[in-house]
């Protein structure tokens, strides 16, 4: 599956907007992790771009978040081993433990493009291009502040070897470079 295949799908499965820009954000921070971390960009890309496919429908039952999305891409032929892994991997709730970088990777990844979307919505201009490294690392201290963006999970970073400001650097830098596709 091409990468413009791949949003045909995403945007054919998928109707709430919010939750097609958080696919792309999670796609644009994991390909430069990907660079960062010596991982395939176009891999680690595709398994953030194809993540929450069946969110819209398993949103009341976590429990198969990701097993769901994994079924519907095989059965359209899609078998890319590492990507379909890491995308059951990135919801604990389905009992899928992370294994490879890659996989500990979107874990962390995934609420970090929540958390960056909701630093830009707050501001007055609603720009990602205004959010500053050091307000989000102060946003990101705020337990308030964009509850569903999992700390933890974030805080993860620092078991595959980059430090929060790192990740956060990287994952902000990554969205303001496609802040356009993301209405932002």
């Amino acid at each position: 599956m091409t990468r413009d295949e791949a949003v045909v799908l995403v945007r054919e499965t998928v109707q709430n907007e919010n939750l097609v820009r958080h696919m792309l954000a999670t796609e644009a921070i994991m390909a430069d992790l990907a660079d960062r971390l010596g991982g395939d960009r176009e891999t680690w890309a595709m398994a953030g771009l194809l993540h929450d496919l069946d969110v819209e429908e398993t949103a009341d039952t976590m429990e198969i978040h990701g097993l769901r999305s994994v079924e519907w891409l095989q059965a359209r032929g899609f078998d890319d081993p590492v990507v379909l892994q890491a995308v059951r991997a990135h919801n604990p709730d389905n009992g899928t433990e992370p294994g490879s970088l890659l996989d500990q990777v979107i874990v962390a990844a995934d609420p970090l493009s929540g958390l960056i979307t909701a630093a830009a919505l707050i501001r007055p201009e609603k720009k990602l291009d205004l959010v500053t490294l050091k307000s989000l690392k102060k946003r990101f201290k705020e337990p308030a502040f964009a509850k569903g963006a999992n700390r933890q999970a974030i805080a993860g970073c620092e078991a595959f070897g980059l430090s929060l400001e790192e990740f956060l650097g990287i994952g902000l830098a990554a969205m303001q470079r496609i802040a356009p596709d993301l209405g932002l």
